[in-house]
């Protein structure tokens, strides 16, 4: 990471992004962790926790519910792999710094409980995603959907909790 100047600055724009988005307004606060690591890291944690001995893009760590109300909540870590994103950057002709912002607000989405399991479930995660990387300047990453109107607000996740003091 340390020939990409300014990757914790692109993590923090994602996250602030993430936050603004008006799906996210009266949630908790919360904080997450982001680790920037590499293949081999993730090569590890990929075969651990989910039996696949190969390294991927990015692995997110929900955390469990905290025992007592906090002030701010931790919901979790994200992990980053350099090489791998910089290989499907390359692959797919993106910028680094868009990619690098793509997959953390979809790590982030994912301690906040969305998936993409299923197709429906895939459709609101990929909306949203479109939507907070809209608002930073970086193109649908997932292309064009033939003008198909996303349904973002269908499903509300359990994890998304909503801030006490409103």
């Amino acid at each position: 990471w340390s020939r990409h100047a300014g990757a914790e600055a692109l993590v923090h724009e994602a996250g602030a992004a993430l936050a603004a988005h008006g799906r996210m307004k009266g949630l908790a606060a919360s904080e997450a962790c982001i680790a920037l690591s590499n293949d081999a890291t993730v090569r590890q944690l990929n075969a651990g926790y989910r039996g696949k001995d190969k390294p991927t893009n990015v692995l997110s760590f929900p955390a469990p519910p905290p025992p007592v109300p906090q002030p701010v909540r931790s919901i979790g870590d994200v992990v980053l792999a350099r090489e791998t994103v910089e290989r499907e950057a390359h692959e797919r002709g993106v910028p680094f710094a868009d990619h690098v912002r793509h997959l953390t607000v979809h790590g982030l989405l994912h301690l906040l409980g969305f998936d993409h399991e299923t197709e429906a479930d895939a459709v609101v995660m990929e909306g949203l995603e479109t939507e907070i990387l809209a608002s930073l300047g970086i193109a649908d990453p997932y292309g064009d959907r033939d003008g198909t109107a996303l349904a973002v607000d269908r499903l509300a996740p359990d994890r998304l909790v909503p801030d006490p003091l409103d």
